[in-house]
């Protein structure tokens, strides 16, 4: 597989933790990638809006947990005006055509997968690397997405090793699981956004500076 190869983690990021750190250092070891890029959204349209940090802040979170490590941050979905994953995903592909890109999620979210727009579309846009959360295992593969994406299992060393890039194509990836979450987080310490304000931030991948579009200002 020529090009690097990067592996994508969406999510809130209310706030980033060790946990998602983890996980992705995990994802980079385990499928031979070169990098990872953190995707923090604007807004997730299947989570309410409410206790929901500024992005400027969740964005800074997350830059501070991927640090020293080959993981970038990036609010980029704000710049490319994206709503919907499937969206995100074409338009990273076109604005960077050498690049490999691999879909990373953890159990919960392929639990719920077939609630995403055009989640068939999704898989078919690049391999989807899937890592076991405590608690979401059965329903993961109880779920109706795991039913049609069990016949494109790939093991994490046939993905390695394969020499053609080719999607649909699950990576079911097991390990000691971390039960850190961003809502224990959240309801031991509800001003932990404070902690994240100061002087204008620039994306890791894009360079743009980050707008915090709630408030009117650039943070």
């Amino acid at each position: 597989m020529r090009g690097t190869v990067t592996g994508l983690l969406g999510g809130s990021f209310n706030p980033a933790h060790g946990g998602h750190r983890r996980i992705t250092l995990f994802a980079i070891r385990a499928l031979g990638l070169d990098e990872a890029w953190w995707l923090v959204s604007p807004g997730n349209p299947l989570k309410p809006t409410k206790g929901m940090a500024p992005l400027a802040a969740r964005y800074r979170s997350a830059r501070a947990m991927s640090r020293n490590a080959p993981i970038r941050a990036t609010a980029m979905e704000r710049e490319l005006g994206t709503r919907y994953t499937i969206d995100t995903l074409r338009a990273l592909k076109r604005r960077y055509p050498k690049r490999k890109f691999v879909w990373l999620m953890g159990s919960d979210n392929l639990a719920q997968f077939h609630k995403w727009r055009n989640w068939r579309q999704i898989a078919r846009e690049m391999p989807i690397a899937v890592i076991a959360r405590p608690g979401y295992e059965s329903a993961a593969l109880a779920s109706p997405a795991m039913a049609w994406l069990r016949r494109y299992r790939l093991s994490a060393a046939g993905f390695r090793n394969r020499r053609e890039w080719s999607a649909p194509a699950l990576i079911e990836l097991r390990f000691d699981p971390d039960p850190r979450s961003a809502t224990a987080i959240r309801t031991a310490d509800p001003q932990w956004a404070a902690r994240y304000g100061g002087t204008a931030a620039r994306d890791e991948v894009t360079h743009s500076l980050i707008h915090d579009m709630a408030r009117g200002r650039t943070a």
